[in-house]
């Protein structure tokens, strides 16, 4: 009798081994066939872009300067070591900014042609710098030191360590600098150069470019 109670075991055993391969057999077909039944799918939600306005543009970029600055910005607490409290962070922002040339400006006034047929004179308004635009892919904070009273506050902030203050005075800074640098008068070279190129192509041997003040 126990010969034949451990022959059923391993009969049970037998067919639970052989319906468990089935299984998985089964599976690994149903995978091929069917793919991953448990894989995630991608669903893009987005509603679609929206047009809000279209506009005219009749201006020319003749020239564009890239600036690197370090804001170095401190809050002291007076009486406490900076340990304590008070925070003090160091901010490399890389911005570019263009000078721009306005076209739409320009009048039938602005356009002296020559008696020879062969010369044109250009009266232009003066370029002006455009709005620094910072690089946010390569600005960064180089270094932030905050008090141990700062950091406790910071739990109860949305955002403790908000760059968009730092942003701000760097692109003050980089406007101050392309205003200190030689960006009008390179889009002055450029502006007369270009100009020259076109209407020489028309077949002005004589093209005089003049900025407003």
């Amino acid at each position: 009798m126990f010969k034949q109670v451990r022959r059923r075991t391993r009969s049970v055993y037998a067919t639970g081994a052989v319906t468990a391969s089935l299984v998985i057999a089964a599976l690994v077909v149903a995978f091929q066939l069917l793919g991953n039944p448990f894989a995630t799918t991608e669903v893009d939600r987005s509603l679609p872009p929206l047009l809000v306005e279209l506009r005219d543009l009749a201006d020319f970029h003749a020239a564009q300067g890239q600036f690197e600055v370090t804001v170095d910005h401190e809050d002291d607490v007076a009486l406490l070591p900076s340990v304590i409290a008070g925070e003090r962070v160091q901010y490399a922002a890389l911005g570019s900014v263009d000078a721009v040339v306005d076209f739409a400006s320009l009048t039938d006034a602005g356009i002296a042609l020559g008696s020879d047929g062969g010369s044109v004179s250009l009266t232009l308004p003066r370029p002006v710098l455009a709005t620094p635009v910072l690089d946010l892919e390569h600005s960064h904070v180089m270094n932030r030191d905050r008090g141990v009273l700062n950091r406790l506050g910071g739990l109860f902030s949305d955002s403790p360590t908000s760059e968009h203050e730092l942003q701000a005075v760097a692109i003050e800074k980089i406007a101050a600098a392309a205003e200190a640098s030689e960006l009008v008068a390179r889009a002055e070279t450029n502006t007369r150069t270009m100009l020259s190129a076109m209407l020489g192509a028309l077949g002005y041997d004589d093209v005089q470019v003049t900025f407003t003040r």
